[in-house]
């Protein structure tokens, strides 16, 4: 089955007063099987400007579990995503930059 991995990111600015909510898209997977629960290793995010990014400076990775799997049946084909636990991005201290 073929699951769309994806995660909430919430940016905040240095007062964590709310600027915006993005679905961020990891890509897609190829697997028989996930459940709630696994584990899955992304790269670390980050932002340039407003965009949400990831950050390749250091080649870093987070770990972050399958908080729920959704199955939309009303799509052909039918889309299953697979959605991370969600994170916090803060302007100014998440900005990557250029790179």
């Amino acid at each position: 089955m073929n699951y769309s991995i994806c995660q909430q990111v919430k940016i905040v600015d240095m007062n964590n007063e709310p600027i915006t909510e993005t679905l961020y898209v990891h890509g897609s997977l190829d697997t028989p099987n996930f459940s709630i629960g696994c584990s899955v290793i992304v790269p670390t995010l980050g932002l340039k400007q407003f965009e949400v990014v990831e950050d390749r400076r250091g080649n870093e990775k987070r770990r972050f579990k399958i908080s729920d799997i959704e199955i939309d049946i009303m799509e052909n084909p039918v889309i299953t995503r697979a959605y991370l636990e969600p994170i916090t991005l803060i302007v100014g201290q998440h900005d990557i930059g250029e790179f």
